[in-house]
């Protein structure tokens, strides 16, 4: 248990620091792309750092040898927006309440295009729902929809890279850490540490998943909860580490572009894998994730729409995340 538990602080600490690596790379990948801030986030960082939980749905649906094992799939496929959904969004929302405290003027006001954040949640939102209702149905063409689902994704790509948002200043980027004394590095050395980066926050998400599982065995979970309480959080890391780096740079619209964009990928290519792959039917703890992450992307969609959101409402999604928690603590052990 020592050792897991060392593991466990160890890998955790080397994704926040690959993440310092990765947001400072992926920034001048935007720019030398001419992207701006919302599209770095949403299309390049939230690709990357999807990577491990696209990744745990993969290994499960196409390598598991038994139900068990491809529900692992279905679940983290669930559980994924469930987290970002309630979770991510509620620690950039603690992380600028601490960020700001003491401020007198504007404490509590979000600095983000509010109505595109509302158009992605409302593009997830449709999305989701489609794929909640096929988990109440069976029928044999059901494995060919998921080619929608990756179309989906193409389509999103494609308008979030299409928006004219101004482009991002080098004057605003802090330098890169491979190349420090380059004040306008090239986009071998910015590919290249980005990509590096990945590999490592790739390593460490897997070191940190397998101890997340041991330490659900420890404590007697089943695989049902280790899938849609556990594992989420664990591959999810990454994007939260990105928010808070982010945040603390002052660069909120940049964390929640990341969110909202790893969402598009979470609602998409894990949701296409596990209907090629399964049958798709979701019981009552999988529905449960699903009501839960469309109210709070319904709450989220609302305040962002009237580009009302506040960092106090931000935080407040956080609290659905538990009321899940308490549901299947109640549904496997009362």
């Amino acid at each position: 248990m020592f050792l897991t538990l060392f593991l466990f602080f160890l890998s955790a600490a080397v994704i926040y620091f690959a993440c310092e690596f990765f947001v400072n790379g992926v920034e001048w990948v935007g720019h030398r792309f001419h992207l701006g801030a919302t599209a770095t986030g949403t299309v390049l960082a939230a690709f990357g750092t999807a990577l491990p939980e696209s990744a745990v749905t993969f290994m499960a649906v196409f390598f598991g040898e038994t139900p068990e094992q491809k529900d692992i799939g279905v679940g983290a496929a669930m559980g994924g927006p469930l987290v970002l959904a309630t979770l991510a969004y509620a620690v950039v929302g603690l992380a600028l309440w601490r960020a700001r405290r003491g401020q007198t003027t504007s404490a509590n006001c979000i600095n983000a295009d509010q109505r595109r954040l509302a158009r992605d949640q409302a593009w997830f939102m449709g999305i989701f729902v489609f794929k909640v209702g096929l988990g109440l149905l069976a029928f044999a063409w059901k494995p060919w929809l998921g080619i929608l689902f990756l179309a989906t994704y193409g389509l999103y790509v494609k308008r979030e890279l299409s928006n004219d948002e101004e482009a991002t200043d080098s004057e605003d980027l802090e330098p890169l850490k491979l190349r420090p004394r380059d004040g306008n590095p090239s986009m071998f050395w910015a590919a290249t540490q980005t990509i590096l980066a990945l590999v490592v926050i790739a390593g460490a998400s897997h070191v940190f998943v397998n101890q997340i599982e041991v330490l659900g065995v420890a404590m007697g979970a089943s695989p049902h909860v280790a899938a849609l309480l556990l594992a989420p959080v664990a591959t999810e890391l990454p994007e939260i580490m990105n928010a808070l780096i982010w945040v603390r740079q002052g660069k909120e619209r940049l964390a929640l572009a990341n969110i909202s964009g790893a969402m598009m990928i979470q609602a998409t290519i894990p949701s296409a894998l596990g209907i090629f792959m399964t049958p798709w039917l979701l019981d009552a703890p999988l529905l449960a994730a699903g009501l839960i992450t469309m109210l709070s992307i319904g709450l989220l969609w609302l305040r962002f729409r009237q580009s009302v959101m506040s960092v106090p409402a931000l935080s407040a999604v956080g609290g659905l995340y538990a009321l899940f928690a308490a549901y299947l603590g109640w549904h496997f052990y009362a």
